[in-house]
């Protein structure tokens, strides 16, 4: 009258086991990367549409202030990079791909900001967590250089502690909710559509990096 118990308790058993090892492997898989590259709204929405990617988290990195505001960190003064916390699955697309995307969707020549958005906020930069990533990341940046025949500014800094954004930041160019614009109001997304284009950010990078350049429209 014990068999059949035990026989279900030992399936239990192993089903339980074999969750666990799911659930670690998925962990293990699980990375994160760190990239400034200008409006983190730009970057976040890149990013997203890439397939591997979970979540991108728009933030700062690379000051000196604990848990800086966005104002604070736009009016310049506290060192941080509006930047991104890219939380991937190493199994599905891999660091070096993120690195390849990210330079070719930038200006990396220019060390004063990016596009319309000018300072030290809105500076490129890859932080590193490791030595494999620092390699890597010199790895790519050699190569986008030898790529684009022009001397690459991006800096590749250690990680920082990295602080996020308010949640009015977060899934920007999804958002439906109205705000006023110069012309007049206009959903969320459609307000950060106008500025992408007005800021001629995809032009741009089209004009720098052609055929290579991965999100431009």
């Amino acid at each position: 009258m014990f068999k059949p118990l035990a026989k279900a308790a030992l399936t239990g058993a192993l089903i339980l086991a074999g969750l666990a090892l799911q659930s670690q492997g998925a962990e293990a898989a699980q990375k994160r990367a760190y990239f400034a590259g200008g409006c983190f709204w730009c970057v976040e929405s890149d990013f997203e549409s890439l397939k591997g990617v979970s979540e991108v988290v728009s933030g700062f990195q690379g000051g000196k202030v604990k848990n800086p505001t966005y104002k604070q960190v736009t009016k310049g003064g506290t060192g941080h990079y509006e930047a991104v916390e890219i939380r991937y699955n190493d199994a599905q697309i891999t660091y070096d791909q993120l690195l390849y995307n990210f330079f070719r969707s930038v200006d990396p020549t220019d060390a004063g900001g990016q596009f319309c958005d000018r300072g030290e906020s809105y500076r490129t930069a890859i932080f590193v967590s490791n030595k494999a990533e620092r390699a890597a990341a010199e790895k790519a940046k050699a190569k986008a250089q030898k790529d684009l025949g022009r001397k690459i500014v991006t800096p590749i800094l250690n990680v920082a502690p990295f602080y996020p954004a308010g949640a009015y930041h977060q899934d920007y160019y999804k958002k439906s909710e109205i705000v006023l614009t110069r012309r007049g109001p206009k959903s969320k997304a459609n307000a950060y559509k106008f500025y992408r284009k007005a800021c001629k950010r995809d032009a741009k990078v089209k004009r720098l990096w052609g055929s290579a350049a991965p999100f431009a429209k």
